[in-house]
């Protein structure tokens, strides 16, 4: 009998829910792999959204343009590694696909979410997420340009005496209503090296010419 309650006293670390959510744990441990959630919460902070559904499911959801095939396997590849237990699936739109999971569990994995808008509430990291982001600075700027982001040529006009002269650099901009979340896109540039600055109030840019070409390692062209 003693044997019995023992058992029962214990927390079932290998129950359906604790295994689908880290967080859920007896000690709440921080998801794996953890460069993909490091992607998947650019992703989501960038361009994604979570709606709470009947029978105390969430459905997180995260918008690809269908110009881009190759960056809706991969998030849909990174959603199914962060949360194996929940299937992805598709949905076409106009021009875009909608990836969608469903789970009981993604507010726990991002605790960012709630009612309104990411722009009209603070944005904070918790400190199990700051270390991820910090251990994997590219792969979580890598989901904020591919969410909300941009590469592409910029072109400048400049008088000269002789003419007029016109030259075109490549250049990222990310763009985002949220200071907060801009904050943490210029934090893990700073890690990595790489320069940027404010383009405009809701918008930075990484345009000098080696700061784009280590950009590029960690994020590159989309495809």
């Amino acid at each position: 009998m003693n044997t019995i309650r023992r058992w029962q006293d214990l927390p079932d670390t290998h129950s359906p829910i604790t295994r689908s959510c880290p967080r859920c744990s007896p000690i709440p441990l921080s998801p794996t792999p953890a460069d993909s959630y490091a992607h998947l919460l650019g992703l989501y902070l960038g361009d994604g959204h979570i709606v709470h559904c009947p029978k105390g499911v969430y459905l997180l959801t995260i918008y690809c343009d269908d110009n881009w095939p190759g960056l809706i396997e991969e998030v849909a590849a990174t959603m199914a590694q962060v949360m194996p237990a929940s299937a992805v699936s598709r949905r076409r739109r106009n021009g875009c696909t909608e990836m969608k999971s469903l789970s009981k569990h993604w507010p726990h994995l991002f605790p960012q979410h709630g009612p309104g808008k990411k722009h009209e509430r603070p944005i904070v990291l918790e400190p199990w997420q700051r270390e991820i982001v910090t251990s994997h600075p590219g792969r979580f700027v890598r989901g904020l340009i591919h969410s909300d982001g941009y590469r592409g040529m910029n072109r400048v006009r400049r008088p000269l005496p002789g003419g007029v002269r016109w030259y075109e650099y490549p250049r990222y901009l990310f763009k985002n209503e949220s200071s907060d979340i801009l904050a943490l896109c210029g934090e893990a540039l700073d890690l990595l090296g790489i320069a940027w600055r404010f383009n405009n109030r809701n918008e930075l840019s990484v345009a000098r010419r080696e700061a784009v070409e280590l950009l590029d390692l960690h994020v590159g062209p989309k495809y």
